[in-house]
């Protein structure tokens, strides 16, 4: 195939990246920062020659948006919108101006989507969106990919949970807080995780090309999620550390002010889990967490 990843050299494009590649496929990378011979620039607001990429391509893939791993000021909460509607935008207008479109678009979107919830999971189908900063930041971004109908293109939002991988995201903070002994429960341990390991995310993306019949918004995470506090405790357990000091929430306001980022990232209870990959049979190399961390730490 032939692959298109718009920001694609963040953790989860250059996973991607790496991943199709050996399976033998080719891949074009969209960047503000081409470095290499696959590279090629865009600045993920206007038209430029990278859409001739577009023509005739099988998947494109837009993993664009400024992280959200930093305070919620003013200008920031500005840039995190922009950056994921603008993006998606000019994609659209690229697509629409082929004359042999992408197949296929995977735009990028977030398990975060999904209102708080310890007990009550989240599916595709029933899950429930709230009305606040990140949730409604979602909401925007799959506005603004799914209103416009491209009738030769399919379309499909992947919500994202926390991936976990050593090359990057949140997994080497977590491991590197546990060794350090910091590696309680955040808060009051009871807030749900959604995740998913690196090469399950992979091999969703892979899945959902190959199975023509998935559109719309998928949930791509584990099928169990956990408790932050179960969590934390598997990865003790596998770092051979025995004990973890807890940071009240109180303490992570601190440290998050410290650190340049927010609590929510830590303290919001996700629990959404892959309905719609579970109902057309994928299935999951890393479906609990044990066996996940086996892996990543061996």
């Amino acid at each position: 195939m032939n692959i298109v990843i718009a920001g694609g050299t963040g953790f989860l494009g250059q996973e991607l990246s790496k991943w199709f590649r050996r399976k033998g496929h080719t891949i074009h990378i969209l960047t503000r920062n081409p470095k290499y011979r696959d590279d090629h620039y865009w600045d993920a607001r206007s038209i430029g020659p990278w859409q001739q990429l577009l023509e005739g391509c099988d998947v494109l893939i837009n993993m664009t948006g400024k992280s959200v791993d930093c305070r919620y000021t003013e200008a920031n909460k500005k840039a995190i919108l922009q950056s994921r509607i603008d993006s998606t935008a000019v994609l659209q207008q690229a697509v629409d101006q082929c004359s042999h479109p992408p197949k296929l678009w995977l735009n990028a979107s977030s398990a975060t989507i999904y209102i708080h919830a310890e007990t009550q999971q989240m599916t595709e189908a029933s899950g429930i969106t709230g009305d606040d900063f990140s949730m409604n930041i979602c909401k925007q971004w799959e506005a603004a990919f799914f209103n416009k109908v491209s009738p030769q293109t399919r379309k499909v939002a992947l919500r994202t949970s926390i991936v976990l991988g050593n090359e990057g995201g949140a997994f080497p903070k977590f491991k590197q807080i546990t060794r350090l002994g910091l590696g309680g429960e955040q808060g009051r341990g009871t807030q749900m995780m959604s995740w998913i390991h690196i090469d399950d995310f992979c091999a969703a993306i892979a899945f959902i090309i190959a199975q023509e019949q998935i559109s719309g918004p998928v949930n791509i995470t584990a099928p169990v999620p956990l408790s932050n506090q179960q969590f934390m405790q598997q990865l003790r357990n596998r770092c051979h550390i025995p004990f973890g000091l807890p940071a009240p929430v109180s303490i992570l306001e601190i440290a998050a002010v410290l650190l340049g980022t927010e609590t929510e990232l830590m303290l919001k209870s996700r629990n959404a889990v892959p309905a719609r990959l579970l109902q057309e049979g994928f299935t999951f190399q890393y479906p609990v967490i044990n066996q996940a961390l086996e892996q990543l730490i061996p």
